[in-house]
C-alpha cells in the first residue's frame, strides 16, 4: 500500500501546485498557463517572460502592461484592453483576440500567426518584423500602424482598415485584401502583392503602390460598413 500512497500524494501536491500558481500573485515569469484570469485588472503589471499559454484573458485589462517575451499561444483574450501594452517577441500563436484593443501596442517581433484579430483595433501599434502569417485580421482597424518587414503571407484583410499605415518590406503574398481599406497606405515597397489584389482594395490618390501596378478604375471607392 504504501508505494500507491506515495503515488497519490505526489498526484495531490502535483494538482494542488498546479492549483496554487493560478492564485499567484502577477510578476515576471508568472506560470498562469491554461488560468482564469478574465475580467481582472492587470494594466501596467510586469509580466514579462510570463507563460499565459491557453490562459482565459477575456475582458481583462492589461493596457500599459510589459508582456515582452510572453507565452501567449492559443490564450483566448477576446475584447481585452492592451492599449500601449509591451508585447515585443510575444508569442500569440493562435490565440484568439476578437474585437481586443491593441492601440499603441508595441508587438515588435510577435507571433501572431493563425491569431484570430477580428475587428481588434491596432491603430499607431508597431509591428515591425512581426509574424502574421495566415492571421484572422477581417475588419481590423490598422490605422497608421507601422508594419514594416511584417509577414502578412496568406493574412485574412477583408475589409481591414490600412489607412496611413506603413508597410514597407511587408510580404502581403496571398493575403485576401478584399475591400480593404488603404488610404494612405505606403505599399510602395511591399512585397508579394499583385494588380488582383490591388484591384479588390479601396484606395485613393494618397495610396503608394509599387512599381508595375496601377490604381484601378474602381478607386477611389466607399465602403459600407453595416451596423456593429
Amino acid at each position: 500500500m504504501r508505494p500507491l500512497l506515495a503515488i497519490l500524494a505526489f498526484v495531490f501536491l502535483a494538482v494542488g501546485s498546479a492549483a496554487a500558481s493560478c492564485r499567484d500573485y502577477p510578476g515576471p515569469g508568472i506560470d498562469w498557463s491554461g488560468c482564469d484570469k478574465s475580467r481582472r485588472l492587470l494594466s501596467e503589471d510586469d509580466l514579462h517572460g510570463a507563460n499565459l499559454a491557453h490562459a482565459d484573458l477575456s475582458y481583462t485589462d492589461l493596457s500599459g502592461a510589459n508582456l515582452s517575451d510572453a507565452k501567449l499561444n492559443e490564450a483566448s483574450m477576446s475584447r481585452v484592453r492592451l492599449t500601449g501594452a509591451d508585447l515585443k517577441r510575444a508569442d500569440l500563436t493562435k490565440a484568439m483576440l476578437e474585437r481586443a484593443d491593441l492601440r499603441g501596442a508595441d508587438l515588435n517581433g510577435a507571433t501572431l500567426s493563425k491569431t484570430e484579430l477580428h475587428r481588434a483595433d491596432l491603430s499607431e501599434a508597431v509591428l515591425v518584423g512581426a509574424n502574421l502569417e495566415k492571421a484572422e485580421l477581417g475588419r481590423a482597424k490598422l490605422i497608421r500602424a507601422d508594419l514594416t518587414n511584417a509577414i502578412l503571407v496568406r493574412a485574412y484583410l477583408a475589409r481591414a482598415d490600412l489607412g496611413s499605415a506603413r508597410l514597407a518590406a511587408a510580404d502581403l503574398t496571398e493575403a485576401d485584401l478584399n475591400l480593404a481599406d488603404v488610404r494612405g497606405a505606403d505599399l510602395s515597397q511591399a512585397k508579394g502583392l499583385t494588380q488582383e489584389q490591388i484591384s479588390e482594395t479601396c484606395g485613393d490618390s494618397t495610396t503608394k503602390l509599387p512599381g508595375g501596378l496601377t490604381p484601378p478604375q474602381s478607386w477611389p471607392c466607399i465602403r459600407s460598413e453595416p451596423a456593429e
